[in-house]
């Protein structure tokens, strides 16, 4: 039987760090997954800010199966220019104009299609989605807040011990169970973090 699960997870972290200090951490996208207790490898692909990862991830009785992800990352500098700088075009505004002005960055990772097949279901090998946004504000006193949101997509063959159970509960259990997995991955990779920083507090 196939199935689509998907998963969803958020929250809201302040950094004790710089605006910049924690933008560069976050934009560090292998670092970062590494974190991640489900991600056993991050692998670049041949264009710029391009990731491949590579997940294991049990079922409910521990039969494992993998999921590959393409992910492009993306950044984009949040500006809140003056009434009378409001019709300026980007390419006019100078480095300092940028510094004063910025009031944040995002952060975006976004699927990338594939341009070969991935999926294995002989194997328990299948290909995710992956889209997520980390919006990074500064704060007052050196501090700065981030808010992480992020959802997966999978397709994925049950495991034959699963088929016996009618479709629309396993539907919801899956779909509970993914959203439970990636919270539980997202606050362990912000918990890591964290030994970088010092401290950093959930929202």
């Amino acid at each position: 039987m196939e199935m689509d699960a998907t998963g969803k997870s958020k929250g809201q972290w302040v950094f004790h760090g710089t605006f910049d200090r924690t933008v560069d951490y976050l934009s560090d996208h292998a670092r970062i997954l590494e974190f991640n207790p489900f991600c056993h490898k991050v692998e670049p692909l041949d264009r710029d800010e391009a990731y491949r990862w590579h997940f294991r991830v049990t079922d409910p009785q521990n039969n494992p199966f993998d999921v590959i992800f393409n992910i492009q990352q993306e950044t984009e500098l949040l500006l809140e220019l003056p009434e009378e700088l409001g019709t300026m075009h980007p390419d006019e505004l100078t480095d300092a104009m940028i510094e004063q002005y910025t009031i944040g960055r995002k952060i975006s990772w976004r699927h990338l299609p594939a341009s070969e097949t991935i999926a294995m279901p002989e194997k328990y090998l299948f290909e995710g989605k992956a889209t997520a946004d980390l919006l990074i504000l500064p704060l007052q006193g050196e501090r700065t807040k981030v808010d992480f949101d992020l959802r997966i997509d999978v397709q994925f063959i049950l495991y034959p011990a699963f088929r016996i159970i009618p479709e629309q509960i396993i539907r919801t259990m899956t779909n509970a169970g993914m959203s439970l997995v990636m919270q539980t991955a997202t606050n362990k990779m912000f918990q890591s973090i964290s030994s970088d920083f010092g401290t950093i507090r959930q929202l």
